[in-house]
Parts: C-alpha cells; sequence; structure tokens
C-alpha cells in the first residue's frame, strides 16, 4: 500500500473554551503531539470530533486550521459527514483544496433503505471526487454497515476507493480484507482495541483518537519490526485504558478526550452540549489512566 495508506491516524478531538468555541490552541496541541509522537498520518471531523455538534463553518475551519498546523508533516485525512451526493461532493472539494490528502465519507442520512441506496450513494461521491477515498462503515455508530460484496463492487468500479474505515471486531473485518483482495486498505477504528489482531487480519493501520495513539504506534511498528512480543506486551499495558475510553461513543468522547487533555497537560476540559456529564469518580479513572499512560510527546 502507498505509505499514506499506513499506520496510525489519531482522530483529532474537538476542544472547546469556557465559552464554546472551538479551542484554536489546544487543537494545535494535537497536531504537534501527534507528529512528536510518531503519527502516521492524522484525521479529523470523525465521530470523535463531534462533528455533528459542528456548525458548516466551525468544520471547514477545523480543516483548514489542522491543515496550517500541520504543513504537510503528515497526510490528512478529512471525514465528510452525511448529506446528499450533491453536499457530500461540495465538502470534498473544499477539504482538497484546504489541504486533505484523502476523505473519509460517511453514509448518508437515509435509513431502512436497501444497502444497494448506499452503494449507489458511495459510488456517487467516489465518481465526483478528485481525491483518494474511504467509505466509514460503522453499522454499530451510524446505522449503516455495507457487505463485503457490496465493498468490492465499490473497489473494483472506483479506482479512487483507496480506504475502508471499519468500526468493529476483527471477526467481521478479516472478511472485508480478504473480499476486497488487497485493492483497499483497510483501518480499523474503536480506539485500538484489538490492535494486533487487526494487523494480523490483514489491516493496514487503525484510526484511534488521541488518547493512546503513540501506544498504538509503538504497537504497529512492533508488528511491523516482527516483533510480535513486545506488541503484545505493550498492548497489554495500554488496553485497560482503551477499553475504559471505548465503553461508547458517549464515553470516548467524554472520558477518552479528558485522558488526552491530562496527557497534554490541561486540567480542565469544556463540553459542548448535549455531551455526557462526568462523574467524579470516573475524573478519577480518568487521571489514574493518564498518569499511567504518561505525558503525549511534546506536552
Amino acid at each position: 500500500m502507498p505509505h499514506r495508506f499506513r499506520g496510525i491516524y489519531p482522530m483529532l478531538y474537538a476542544f472547546f473554551d469556557r465559552d464554546g468555541r472551538l479551542d484554536r490552541a489546544l487543537m494545535r496541541r494535537q497536531v504537534e503531539a501527534a507528529v512528536a509522537g510518531g503519527a502516521h498520518g492524522l484525521a479529523v471531523l470523525g465521530l470523535a470530533t463531534e462533528v455533528n455538534k459542528l456548525s458548516p463553518e466551525e468544520r471547514v475551519a477545523v480543516v483548514e486550521w489542522i491543515a496550517e498546523d500541520l504543513g504537510g508533516r503528515l497526510p490528512l485525512a478529512v471525514t465528510v459527514a452525511p448529506g446528499a451526493v450533491a453536499e457530500q461532493v461540495a465538502f470534498a472539494a473544499l477539504a482538497g483544496k484546504r489541504g486533505a490528502d484523502w476523505l473519509i465519507l460517511q453514509p448518508p442520512p437515509e435509513r431502512g433503505v436497501p444497502e444497494a441506496h448506499y452503494e449507489r450513494h458511495f459510488g456517487d461521491v467516489m465518481g465526483a471526487a478528485g481525491l483518494p477515498v474511504a467509505i466509514q462503515n460503522a453499522p454499530e455508530y451510524t446505522g449503516v454497515g455495507l457487505s463485503a460484496e457490496s465493498i468490492a463492487r465499490l473497489a473494483q468500479s472506483h479506482p479512487n476507493f483507496s480506504v475502508l474505515k471499519a468500526e468493529g471486531p476483527v471477526i467481521s473485518v478479516e472478511p472485508i480484507v480478504k473480499a476486497t483482495g488487497g485493492k483497499v486498505a483497510v483501518f480499523n477504528g474503536r480506539n485500538g482495541q484489538e490492535l494486533p489482531d487487526n494487523l494480523r487480519a490483514g489491516c493496514a493501520g487503525m484510526i484511534p483518537a488521541t488518547d493512546t495513539f503513540d501506544w498504538q504506534v509503538r504497537i504497529f511498528e512492533a508488528m511491523n519490526a516482527g516483533d510480535e512480543a513486545r506488541a503484545e506486551a505493550l498492548y497489554r499495558e495500554v488496553l485497560p485504558a482503551i477499553v475504559f475510553g471505548m465503553q461508547s461513543l458517549d464515553a470516548l468522547v467524554c472520558y477518552g478526550k479528558r485522558i488526552a487533555a491530562l496527557r497534554l497537560g490541561v486540567p480542565a476540559v469544556h463540553d459542548r452540549q448535549p455531551a455526557l456529564v462526568p462523574t467524579g469518580f470516573g475524573l478519577a479513572c480518568a487521571e489514574r489512566f493518564a498518569k499511567a499512560l504518561g505525558p503525549l510527546p511534546g506536552a
């Protein structure tokens, strides 16, 4: 696979200030941590970025900020939020002009329609996009998941369909890797759960959130070097923090973001509603995990 379609791509959290505005400085700090921590790329505007809470103007601003701060040091993947074909094509073009290297398409908003509708929608957007394109296949979180057969057909008919962002157990992702026959680089998410086995299954990498990405880079590099014993040892050490943060998407945005903030040296996190309200016990857990993981690189 091309270099930009492999490795660990942290999906950046959306940090807000006490007035509810996006915190420009904290977004930049995540970029610098990712570069210093050896990330293979960056991703923005996914579910961990709380894209559903961002206005269209804020989404554009995030892409511009991250591309500016990144300055070409790493490839940038930009998620295209749900919308009609014309809406997604327009945002894809804008993201490309602002510095995106590849795009991750979330499914259209319709639910309860035949799978062929989603396949056709993705194909129409891919056909109009001028960049390499991924689709987010995350039925647990978006309510839409394409079959391995649909994914294989899209890969056959659209050469720029380069990446699949899965969100599922490795036993459900491995058949997709086989079905695409290497035409598509498959990344899994779920904040890094089952990381070593995802790589054994043929995944090209993972797209976790910021909180544990640096540990996952080390695991990826150990597996890539053939040192599975070291990879497994690192995975056993970081897994409790991954599981704690990934109980649900709301928990990730609440507690995973706070672990990332503490590792960045930021004591306070301001939520944009609606949001899960952290408990005292939950905050104590986040602090314990952050201390065990250590500061993020560059913090």
